[in-house]
């Protein structure tokens, strides 16, 4: 006999789409939104999240909160980040009523020519070591914004990381894991032990992890800025070791390096604007996904259907094709970019979509491009700024190259340059690489909406469309579109250089169910069972009507989200 509470729960069952259940034991369950009515912060490690609504209640604003949780998981998540690497960052600017982007990657080194280059790398530049090593421009990124935004000083702002790099901290999970897989890899490079394995090995879950040395690094930038990073002893520290190695980062390359302020471009989509940077990041990959996606009916379709995830991919295929032959460092390539994510250009391409059949020849980028791990993170202040910033060293923790006595990783952009002449993307010296990290966000009648963000590689512009989609089409909140069932196409498992023949894997996180999945074989996709390609997504969502910001963090990582 049926109680009234379960008569109640039945009925929850009944009319809530399943996507979106929360009930326990349902298919997919996941959190509550978190709700602030002053501001609001969503990064990948719960101190971070802590830092950044620390500042803004001592009176920072978002841009404040977004250098600080930068820096402090550069300490805290070193598997995905660290003042090695670059940063790119989309801005609401409240006091302007504008958006700004910045895109604060580094470039090769001058000294490197094509010719020396594939001299010493062969057909394809590796991924560790010193030749991938390109210079690093998360520091100057963080002085760029605070010079132009930032109101608490940048001591204030380091403060949190250098005493916790000083006394030590709990690792996460997450992190503890991926620290454990990264010392296989790069334990034997020099300085890795000293600095990451404490006592001979990476710290476990729960166990205390310090970087004296990140530490004394940061209150030298602390007292005397960007200068300090990018001339003098650390300068010369990290361009000596990178020489010693084998590989030519310089102190001239590391002196002339500076970021540049970009306009984001965008594409509207059910309603909403999703605004991403120019190359030579993939973020408007997005944008021509979703100009593809637009037509179709994908609401009646639902979520958890074979229709929607195959023509999902699909677009993704013509996407990526744009971006292994378009996307490169403006600078030295002619990049269409109005062009490729126009709606009159999506339209024409949109014919080459077949809806019951998986195309096999797509031109595709090489492999190493599906590789990587960065952090997200977004902050929102009581003033209406909003910020979504991204953060990384490429393939988890950078190339091995851990300069002595400094406490970081040197980044390993370098390794996505082409070294075929004559294409966009090719190596040269001074060249900024093809990059996978971009920051997202989302306008609505030219007023700011959502700040986000996914981490991971080639999955970054694939799981971007997906949150739009499982927002506007399925109708799914905050946090349920984060932590909603993604799909990823990866390339070839043998990689042909432009060219995959065989239409490359097909990636469904465990929430598809068998039928789909027998139903995507019947169409002619290959099904992979890559577990570590999903991503880890951070949001914030400004309620007009409320007034209040929404915050999400997904489970796949170990942070929150959390405002007040």
């Amino acid at each position: 006999m049926l109680t009234f509470a379960s008569l109640l729960i039945s009925s929850a069952i009944a009319a809530t789409p399943q996507p979106m259940d929360r009930i326990t034991g349902q298919p997919f369950a996941t959190r509550s939104v978190v709700f602030g009515t002053h501001a609001m912060a969503a990064t990948s490690h719960p101190m971070a999240t802590q830092i950044a609504l620390d500042v803004m209640k001592q009176g920072g604003n978002a841009i404040d909160a977004a250098i600080a949780a930068n820096a402090f998981l550069g300490f805290g998540e070193p598997t995905g980040s660290g003042i090695g690497g670059d940063l790119f960052a989309i801005v609401w600017d409240a006091k302007n009523k504008k958006l700004v982007g910045l895109n604060a990657s580094g470039r090769s080194p001058m000294g490197l020519s094509l010719e020396e280059m594939q001299s010493k790398a062969g057909e394809k530049i590796p991924p560790l070591g010193p030749l991938p090593v390109s210079v690093p421009g998360c520091v100057d990124g963080w002085f760029q914004l605070h010079d132009r935004f930032g109101k608490l000083p940048m001591k204030d702002l380091l403060a949190p990381t250098i005493r916790a790099a000083r006394e030590g901290i709990p690792v996460p999970q997450t992190i503890a894991y991926y620290l454990s897989r990264s010392a296989t890899v790069l334990g034997s490079y020099p300085n890795f032990a000293d600095t990451y394995m404490p006592g001979g090995k990476t710290p476990a879950e729960g166990e205390r992890f310090a970087n004296p040395r990140l530490a004394a690094t940061l209150e030298k930038i602390a007292e005397g800025g960007a200068e300090a990073f990018y001339r003098g002893p650390i300068a010369k520290t990290m361009a000596d070791f990178v020489q010693a190695q084998g590989g030519y980062l310089s102190v001239e390359d590391l002196a002339a390096h500076h970021s540049d302020w970009v306009e984001p471009v965008g594409t509207s989509y059910r309603g909403v604007e999703l605004w991403e940077l120019p190359p030579n990041g993939q973020g408007i990959a997005a944008l021509q996904m979703l100009n593809l996606l637009e037509p179709y009916d994908l609401a009646s379709m639902g979520h958890q259907s074979a229709d929607f995830v195959h023509l999902f991919t699909e677009a993704k295929k013509l996407a990526f094709e744009d971006r292994a032959r378009f996307y490169a460092d403006m600078d030295f390539a002619d990049v269409p970019v109005d062009w490729l994510i126009s709606k009159e250009y999506a339209q024409e391409r949109g014919k080459l979509l077949n809806p019951k059949k998986a195309a096999l020849e797509i031109p595709a980028t090489p492999a190493t491009l599906e590789q990587g791990d960065t952090v997200y993170l977004c902050t929102a202040d009581s003033e209406g700024n909003m910020v979504s910033l991204i953060q990384s060293n490429y393939r988890g923790m950078g190339s091995g190259m851990v300069p002595p006595g400094l406490g970081f990783m040197l980044q390993d952009r370098g390794e996505l340059f082409d070294l075929t002449p004559g294409r966009a993307n090719t190596y040269a010296p001074g060249k900024r690489p093809f990059h996978t990290i971009i920051p997202a966000f989302v306008t609505k009648d030219g007023e700011p909406y959502i700040a986000f963000g996914v981490m991971g590689g080639a999955t970054q512009p694939q799981a971007h469309a997906q949150i739009l989609i499982h927002l506007l089409d399925f109708g799914m909140n905050l946090q349920e579109a984060g932590d909603a069932a993604r799909i990823v196409h990866t390339g070839s498992s043998q990689p042909t250089g432009e060219v995959m023949r065989d239409g490359g894997w097909l990636q469904l996180e465990s929430g598809f169910g068998p039928e789909i999945r027998k139903e995507l074989e019947r169409r002619g996709h290959r099904l992979g069972k890559d577990r570590g390609l999903f991503g880890g997504y951070q949001a914030i969502l400004w309620d007009r009507e409320q007034r209040t910001y929404q915050g999400a963090s997904e489970s796949r990582k170990d942070g929150y989200a959390a405002g007040y």
